[in-house]
């Protein structure tokens, strides 16, 4: 705290002993005793000069020396006491005062008030002091301090020194503080394309919890699997492409350092992490830099609302939703809904928007029900849908399973086997990878599939890819992979030296796009697939409804 007087001194001495050089000599010395930082002998003098009615002008700057004396000697609530009066009056010295205040403050351990104090000066020079002050006092602060009151101080440039010193040179933070600390890193400008190449930058868990091998299997491997053979696709089309590939670890201290890389920054396009601590840093991070980060699997776009550069790949549940509620009103099979769902987010999530937008066009909701693999069968048989029945027993138009999970699946799909009706059950396309369900056995044709980016299974670049996929890898691509291939397709359609690197633009611009692998996507005005048609099995061909 004594460096900011002493700086403070040498900037202020000068023109006040100039100001008050008829003073008492006494006085004088005071001063000299001040600048020579003797600030047990000049208290005395300056006490002796602080009546105004006797001394008038002369008492203010006398005041004012007082206080910086007390701030010398670690006085502060000395200090605070003696220059508030100062700090709050119209006089020559108003800035000076309100200065000396802060440190006073801040030496107090009242961070609040000296920020706010600071936040009146309008002196440039002095307040630039008291920026200063502002970054040496708070550099030792908590994160969570700094990031709480970020928005009230933001624009004390040494309040976001300190955010981003305290931030950067953390060990533990959280991943709210680490959204901050990105979002701070980007305050001098965003990305750019800045030639002709389409830097991609891929962020996958591929280890994680302790365990450093590298599996060549489950979800992960098969994204990256669909996601490599993409990029080999575009150079194989004449495309200029670079590819970095990070591992997340699961470690947000790993994923801030892997955010460092100079590969990362100058990505035009970042393609993951996962799970939602990574995604919610990488999405603050994306924003700060002006590049894309696009979500590959997630329909969850609660966290990317407000957001300009992240995206979900797939539809979110208001696009979900918005399909499932426009097939139901054209294909008008009745008024009434029935609703299960799975216990994920999503599932829960969606059966609730599509309840109150169902119930907002006037449908009948008569049963909104968690479901599992124990009770999706009493869900089904509840509604009437039961082997000793036909559909017009059932007591509802229509039924939804909101559900990716095999096991509620199974035993639902069993049932049908079983049951004799035509009533209407929207299912998500999940459920045509399942290997149990042969949908062709069933005695109606009343399956319907929710799309979610879905492959087109008949086409023959479908039956290419995977072709080509088997012959590289002596198996057959899974959902996940071919869903990491449709990503990098879109990306290339969207993103190229010839249409430039602005995906915001580019997406703005168009509308409906085909898919290569898949029936489409519809990304104008939007940060997730709006395209969500229903499918209809027909002689096992896949058929939108609309």
């Amino acid at each position: 705290m004594r460096q900011y007087i002493l700086g403070f001194l040498l900037f202020v001495v000068p023109f006040t002993l100039l100001a008050q050089s008829n003073a008492p000599e006494d006085y004088q010395s005071a001063l000299r005793n001040l600048k020579s930082k003797n600030y047990g002998a000049a208290i005395p003098i300056f006490l002796k000069y602080t009546d105004e009615s006797q001394f008038g002008n002369l008492a203010l700057f006398s005041s004012l020396h007082l206080a910086e004396a007390q701030l010398g000697l670690m006085r502060y609530e000395d200090a605070i006491s003696t220059v508030s009066p100062l700090a709050n009056r119209n006089w020559v010295r108003t800035e000076e005062a309100k200065y000396i205040l802060s440190l006073g403050y801040f030496g107090n351990g009242q961070n609040l008030e000296a920020l706010r104090e600071i936040s009146k000066i309008q002196n440039s020079e002095i307040l630039a002091k008291a920026e200063n002050a502002s970054f040496e006092k708070l550099k030792d602060e908590s994160p969570n301090f700094l990031v709480a009151n970020l928005e009230e101080f933001s624009s004390n440039q040494g309040y976001m020194g300190a955010l981003q010193f305290v931030l950067a040179n953390s060990e533990v933070l959280s991943a709210s503080d680490r959204a901050a600390y990105y979002e701070l890193r980007g305050k001098q400008g965003t990305n750019n394309a800045k030639d002709l190449v389409l830097d991609v930058v891929i962020l996958l868990p591929f280890t994680g919890n302790g365990d450093n091998r590298i599996q060549n299997n489950g979800f992960v491997y098969e994204l990256f699997q669909g996601l490599k053979m993409g990029m080999d696709r575009l150079r194989s089309n004449g495309m200029d492409v670079a590819l970095s590939t990070f591992d997340t670890k699961r470690d947000l201290n790993h994923l801030q350092r892997v955010l460092s890389e100079p590969s990362v920054t100058a990505a035009d396009i970042i393609i993951g992490p996962i799970y939602p601590d990574e995604s919610d840093v990488v999405s603050a991070f994306a924003e700060s830099q002006g590049i894309p980060f696009i979500h590959p699997l997630s329909n969850l776009q609660d966290r990317f609302e407000d957001r300009d550069f992240s995206f979900l790949f797939r539809p979110s549940l208001e696009a979900l939703s918005d399909g499932i509620l426009a097939s139901l009103k054209a294909q008008n099979w009745g008024d009434s809904v029935a609703i299960g769902y799975g216990g994920g987010t999503r599932d829960r999530m969606l059966a609730g928007m599509l309840d109150q937008k169902l119930k907002n066009e006037g449908f009948r909701v008569v049963a909104s029900q968690e479901v599992n693999s124990r009770n999706v069968r009493d869900f089904m048989q509840g509604l009437g849908i039961r082997p000793s029945l036909d559909s017009v027993a059932i007591d509802t138009n229509q039924l939804i399973l909101l559900t990716d999970n095999p096991n509620i699946s199974q035993p639902a799909f069993f049932l049908m086997e079983s049951v004799t009706t035509t009533v209407p059950i929207l299912v998500m396309d999940s459920w045509l990878g399942f290997n149990f369900a042969n949908f062709e056995i069933l005695s109606a044709p009343n399956f319907y599939f929710i799309s979610n980016n879905t492959p087109n299974f008949g086409s023959e670049k479908m039956a290419d890819f995977r072709r080509n996929f088997y012959e590289k890898f002596s198996d057959y691509p899974s959902l996940n992979t071919f869903l990491g291939y449709e990503l990098i397709y879109w990306i290339g359609q969207n993103m190229s030296a010839s249409k430039g690197f602005d995906l915001r633009r580019n997406l703005d611009q168009g509308s409906y796009q085909n898919g290569e692998l898949s029936w489409g996507f519809n990304f104008q005005n939007s940060n997730s697939n709006t395209f969500v048609p229903v499918f209809k099995l027909e002689m096992g061909e896949l058929k939108p409804l609309n």
